[in-house]
């Protein structure tokens, strides 16, 4: 299955100057249970905005640049390319940022979404999210509290 997975605010935004907005550990904890073990797919600035390569997963990054090569990832050029490589029997992680995402939406069979309850400013946004071809099946609110300055719904997204 093809699942993206994002934290995005009430007006799309992802991040701003290849950075995420706020902070939810919670919602960490959350990407690194769904993830490990998988492969994940992303651009490259999502690539380099991480301090390291994300343990356990297998990192597939998409760049224009045909040198590109960071250490312990497989780089390809296109979204077909990437998902080609991933196995068919298990589960795949788009990841980002806002330019991938647009490019997977249409392959995608599920969205892991983290809908954060506030509106920021950014330069990044996910896709909005049209009910014609998505169905939310599944929905958590989280409050805030001492670590999370915002409440926040975990949403699941089947494609109809």
């Amino acid at each position: 299955m093809i699942i993206m997975i994002a934290a995005v605010a009430q007006n799309n935004a992802l991040g701003k100057d290849n950075e995420l907005v706020w902070h939810l550990p919670n919602d960490f904890k959350r990407f690194k249970a769904l993830t490990t073990g998988h492969h994940i797919v992303m651009g490259r600035k999502t690539f380099e905005s991480f301090p390291k390569p994300l343990p356990n997963r297998t990192h597939i990054v998409i760049s224009r640049q045909k040198d590109y090569q960071p250490e312990g990832c497989i780089v390809v050029h296109t979204i077909e390319e990437a998902l080609a490589i991933c196995p068919k029997d298990e589960d795949t992680f788009i990841i980002g940022g806002g330019e991938i995402y647009k490019l997977a939406i249409p392959f995608a069979d599920k969205l892991e979404i983290t809908k954060v309850h506030h509106e920021f400013d950014a330069d990044a946004y996910f896709p909005v999210i049209n009910p014609e071809e998505w169905e939310l099946r599944d929905s958590d609110l989280q409050s805030k509290d001492e670590k999370h300055l915002y409440e926040y719904t975990y949403q699941t997204y089947y494609k109809k």
